[in-house]
């Protein structure tokens, strides 16, 4: 069996950069001292989520890629001895920025990275402002502990970019994060967006047989301009198998750093079970092409 631990690091992010980072740091240490092989960290970690208004400032925060946070989270893979996801605001070229995931081997290297490839522009969420949508594609990162299928947060919603991570061999999907509400908005409301946010990423791990790690942040972060307003993260990080079956939840509310073993042989017996691989009608998809059938 290849077995493989892997940890889920679902925080507070606060606004010193320095002290997220090593907050970081110290979640990744105590994973690797718990016997995991693989520790992801939620989506753009090192600072508040700045994109819920537009704001030109905010440049300011997009580092390169090798850069500060390469260096210093490929220290710390590198002394833990694991593989690391982190999540950065990417700074390409001037004015060329991008949302983007990187994988650090466990000598400090950098093993890949993925840019994200849909890009949300809601209410509380102007990321069109900041990130130029992905070119990376959906190709695998192959580290020591697996080929890592990356997406980040608003690709959750996407069937499509998880199936084309499967077919491309990813071994599982992975997710970092940065998702709540509004804590104005009904309760109910509430409630059928974070019941829509599990279902839709344990659908992924079912339709592809994959086991899915999620990690997004958690608490309260203030409007940067309105008073009494901002986005309350719902946390609710989780590792499910490829049957979609939960391995490790973590709550609404609280810091917690998710561990759990996964047997990346599963998806063969599972996909041996239910093969929707097998069965897929290749022949019959060519209007998935098209932005609208009418």
């Amino acid at each position: 069996m290849r077995q493989q631990t892997v940890a889920a690091v679902q925080r507070h992010i606060i606004e010193a950069p320095e002290l997220n980072r090593e907050q970081c740091a110290a979640a990744i240490a105590e994973a690797a001292a718990a016997g995991a092989n693989l520790v992801v960290l939620s989506e753009l970690h090192n600072s508040p989520y700045f994109c819920q208004i537009e704001n030109p400032d905010f440049f300011d925060l997009a580092e390169p890629i090798p850069g500060p946070s390469t260096t210093y989270f490929g220290n710390v893979a590198r002394c833990c001895g694991v593989v690391v996801v982190i999540s950065l605001f990417e700074r390409r070229a001037p004015g060329l920025c991008h949302n983007t995931a990187v994988v650090l081997e466990k000598d400090g290297s950098i093993a890949g990275c993925y840019r994200k490839m849909h890009i949300p522009d809601d209410p509380g969420y102007y990321e069109k402002f900041y990130f130029t949508p992905g070119d990376t594609g959906f190709r695998p990162i192959r580290t020591s502990v697996g080929s890592l299928g990356l997406l980040i947060c608003w690709d959750q919603w996407f069937p499509e970019a998880a199936r084309l991570m499967a077919l491309a061999g990813a071994d599982l999907l992975i997710y970092p994060t940065a998702i709540g509400y509004d804590p104005h908005e009904p309760e109910e409301e509430q409630r059928r967006q974070l019941e829509a946010w599990i279902t839709i990423q344990r659908a992924h791990a079912i339709a592809n047989n994959l086991p899915v790690i999620s990690v997004n942040r958690v608490g309260f972060e203030n409007h940067p301009v309105e008073d009494n307003y901002g986005i309350e993260f719902w946390g609710n990080s989780f590792i499910a198998g490829p049957q979609g079956e939960f391995l490790a939840r973590a709550g609404a509310h609280e810091e917690s750093t998710l561990l759990a073993t996964l047997d990346l042989d599963r998806t063969e017996s599972t996909r041996r079970m239910w093969p929707f691989l097998r069965d897929r009608r290749i022949d019959a998809y060519e209007d998935l092409l098209k932005r609208f059938r009418s």
